[in-house]
């Protein structure tokens, strides 16, 4: 795995921006205190302004549920944003498809050589049902993606550090992915999703030098603000990560 840090961004307003030849992938942050919670009008504002801002046709993004489910942006679908689940792939140009969060892990693949681009929201459920794995599988259903060239970005999540879970999880976790050392994924009962989702990207096949991680947490970084479910009071703002093909 490679990790990133905010200084391998171009920082762009309130986004971390990293660009390709093709297709550029952004990472929203905090510090203008700009929300993207779909369920109020600030939000869908703030996500109808990317339009402008990054000079696309289209946002798009769907229900949230904490599921393994992906769907194909197909273009022309104006009731795309009512469906449930968790990952979003497409080949359309210039369409934004991104994923909410605030502690759970975004993150985004791309495919420069297909033109093929998806963000995956990744809960502890998603991640325990391979989400992230599941996007890549459909990349290359639907577009004919060859895995080694598809590329893993893992946004700012709440990290091992910070991220305490049942025992009974735990357990369940350590079953699941029993090829990753206990240590490494467990600190007592802090989990690691992000070693979970690196195993799945692998297991597939994409290459190590192909998986990237900007190493924040959302609960605990200082240096840069984001928001986190777990260290608000019931009050908290979500990130939007998103990428789109140029």
């Amino acid at each position: 795995m490679n990790y990133l840090n905010v200084n391998d961004f171009k920082v762009f307003k309130d986004f971390w921006v990293l660009e390709g030849e093709k297709i550029n992938l952004v990472f929203s942050n905090a510090e203008m205190n700009r929300s993207f919670n779909r369920h109020t009008e600030e939000g869908i504002n703030n996500l109808l302004s990317l339009k402008e801002d990054f000079n696309v046709n289209e946002v798009q993004y769907i229900r949230q549920i904490h599921s393994d489910k992906v769907f194909v942006y197909k273009g022309n679908d104006e009731e795309f944003i009512e469906n449930e689940g968790d990952g979003i792939i497409t080949n359309e140009k210039s369409v934004i498809v991104g994923a909410f969060t605030a502690d759970c892990v975004p993150v985004l693949l791309g495919d420069e050589v297909k033109c093929v681009v998806g963000a995956v929201h990744s809960g502890w459920k998603g991640t325990f049902n391979d989400i992230s794995k599941k996007a890549v599988e459909k990349m290359i259903k639907e577009y004919g993606s060859n895995v080694e060239d598809i590329r893993a970005y893992i946004g700012p999540h709440i990290r091992q550090c910070c991220y305490e879970v049942s025992e009974e999880l735990k357990e369940k976790f350590i079953e699941k992915f029993n090829m990753i050392p206990e240590e490494n994924l467990f600190n007592g009962r802090n989990l690691s999703m992000e070693l979970c989702i690196e195993s799945d990207l692998k297991t597939i096949g994409l290459k190590d030098e192909n998986i990237y991680s900007l190493k924040l947490c959302t609960h605990c970084e200082k240096e840069s603000k984001l928001f986190s479910y777990r260290a608000s009071n019931g009050t908290y703002g979500r990130l939007f990560s998103f990428i789109y093909i140029k």
